[in-house]
């Protein structure tokens, strides 16, 4: 049996375990064996076929690690409108307290407001960014 079919019977094996588990870092590896059943098509030595499938595989699963730790996580559930349908919610602050706090009626109810840190509060408009606890974090609009 020539190299580049056992290359292709391995990275075919890894495809069905991949379907299985459902591992992504999997699937990066196979291409790894792809490239080296190409690179045993092109007629280069078992050692460079070796090096191939580890420097491709390797390579795409750290590509994947890099891009997944340097895309930003999903929303916290406190700020995710999907979870919370009070977030985007806009109020009306009359007044602001002298701790940083406002006290609201929203939804029939009376809440406390507070602001992002940094922000200074003011009289108006609001929307509602974030639940803190039984808090509204507010930004202006």
């Amino acid at each position: 049996m020539q190299d580049s079919s056992i290359w292709w019977l391995v990275a075919g094996a890894a495809i069905v375990a991949e379907l299985l588990t459902g591992t992504f870092y999997l699937l990066m590896m196979t291409l790894g064996l792809v490239a080296a059943a190409i690179a045993a098509h092109l007629g280069l030595p078992v050692a460079l076929q070796m090096v191939t499938a580890a420097s491709v595989g390797g390579g795409a699963v750290f590509a994947c690690y890099y891009l997944k730790k340097k895309r930003p996580g999903d929303p916290s559930a406190h700020a995710d409108c999907s979870v919370n349908l009070d977030i985007g919610e806009t109020i009306l602050i009359d007044r602001w307290g002298a701790d940083g706090t406002a006290t609201v009626k929203y939804r029939g109810a009376q809440w406390t407001a507070i602001h992002r840190p940094g922000v200074t509060p003011c009289a108006g408009t609001h929307r509602v960014a974030e639940l803190v606890g039984n808090r509204l974090l507010v930004d202006p609009l």
